[in-house]
């Protein structure tokens, strides 16, 4: 009786080999043939049935659609730096504290015009979670704006000191 294992040789798991992608397409490629693949048989089911002056605007604003996708394709992503970023950011945070405080004003509306015969307690209780998404928006909206007044400043060179 042979105890020993005899397991020594080369299995076939052990020459495994994953496939490796051709090319690693950019995301706003990507984003660019995922947006055709869907826009180009919407104009194409749409166009016939729609008024045809209609119908000449929406094949105007696909090629239009393809034309800025294509060169939003040719963007290269590494060579955005986080300070070009930064103002992008900024309109981001102040578009969703304007948002929250705008969406706060047409609902405390709603409840005044439309529900003026509720309390202020029953008004709170029916409309409760509305409320705390805008108030939670305006909230996101200012964390994102305290983060950017946070954010270091790109170092600038320093002059050298000339010694006399």
């Amino acid at each position: 009786m042979d105890l020993e294992s005899k397991a020594t040789a080369p299995s076939a798991t052990d020459n495994i080999e994953f496939a490796q992608p051709l090319t690693a397409r950019k995301p706003l490629e990507l984003l660019r043939d995922t947006e055709v693949l869907l826009r180009r048989p919407t104009v194409a089911t749409l166009a016939p049935i729609l008024p045809s002056k209609l119908s000449n605007r929406l094949q105007e604003a696909s090629t239009l659609a393809d034309n800025s996708l294509k060169e939003l394709a040719e963007i290269d992503l590494e060579q955005i730096s986080d300070w070009e970023l930064r103002p992008a950011r900024i309109r981001v945070g102040l578009s969703f504290i304007g948002f929250g405080a705008l969406m706060i004003l047409v609902l405390l509306l709603y409840l005044n015009v439309l529900h003026a015969q509720l309390s202020a307690v029953e008004q709170i209780q029916h409309f409760w979670h509305q409320y705390i998404w805008f108030v939670c928006l305006g909230i996101t909206g200012m964390f994102i704006l305290g983060r950017e007044a946070m954010r270091p400043t790109p170092k600038q060179p320093k002059l050298k000191k000339k010694k006399f």
